[in-house]
């Protein structure tokens, strides 16, 4: 399984990485602009991402309007939502979060990033087994998985 990790912080994506790495084949980038080359490039290749991990507020393109083109692209190709995407932010108001589902995320996690709520997160959309998390400090204190129930 293949996941891609986007945030502007170098601190970040090591922290998502070296979480995520234990169990999936990640890639990285710094921006929206490259997120959408890189899900692009993976659906073309007929090999999307699993699981996308995207901060909203970066440079040149944010995570919603990524996030946006991607489910375009998504759609063209006849692959609707074929990848997860949790949204990973410091913005922990409602209206963010509600602009994030509504853009078609999968799941809102709220920097700073608490371990174990990220690997039941992703267990819950990727279904698999996570790896044992008692080795991860808690560190956040906010996560909300959309539900269409």
């Amino acid at each position: 399984m293949r996941a891609l990790v986007v945030d502007d912080s170098l601190t970040c994506r090591l922290a998502l990485e070296s979480v995520l790495a234990r169990f999936l084949e990640v890639d990285y980038c710094q921006d929206g602009i490259a997120a959408v080359r890189a899900a692009r490039l993976a659906l073309a290749l007929g090999k999307p991402y699993d699981l996308i991990c995207m901060d909203l507020v970066m440079p040149a393109m944010g995570g919603l309007e990524a996030l946006q083109l991607i489910r375009q692209e998504e759609e063209c190709r006849r692959r609707p939502r074929a990848s997860k995407v949790i949204v990973v932010s410091c913005r922990d108001d409602s209206g963010s979060i509600e602009e994030a589902f509504g853009q078609l995320c999968d799941g809102y996690l709220v920097k700073p990033i608490d371990m174990e709520k990220l690997l039941t997160l992703v267990e819950c959309l990727c279904e698999f087994s996570q790896p044992s998390v008692n080795e991860y400090p808690v560190c956040g204190e906010i996560s909300t998985l959309h539900s269409d129930a």
